[in-house]
């Protein structure tokens, strides 16, 4: 499962997996049997720099295997950043709740306007 994850985040990224290897200090053969599952045990420090190169922290991608182990959709990292960024910039729950609902009424204006 750990492989998959892996291979599952650099897919999404958008890195091959030459560049994985590359930026992670690795060869692309070791890359490749993580990927597929025949090793199953890397180092931390191997661990560590994947995460940096798939722009994680080691937590998020151990959260992010554990979670895909369990059977649970992973969250969207990118999505929690963007919460983190918006709160960090004095936006409120409360403003937030309501920009969403004002879409969400966009949204359902639009959708009936063709329907009839």
């Amino acid at each position: 499962m750990l492989g998959k994850s892996i291979q599952e985040l650099r897919t999404r990224k958008g890195i091959s997996m030459s560049e994985l290897a590359d930026r992670a200090g690795v060869t692309k053969s070791y890359v490749n049997a993580l990927e597929r599952g025949i090793k199953t045990n890397p180092s931390i420090q191997v661990l560590e720099k994947i995460s940096t190169v798939l722009d994680m922290d080691l937590e998020s991608l151990v959260r992010y295997v554990h979670d895909r182990q369990d059977g649970n959709i992973p969250f969207d990292h990118e999505w929690v950043e963007l919460i983190r960024d918006m709160k960090e910039s004095g936006i409120s729950k409360e403003i937030l709740k309501s920009w969403k609902d004002a879409w969400t009424k966009n949204q359902d204006e639009g959708s009936s306007k063709y329907s009839s």
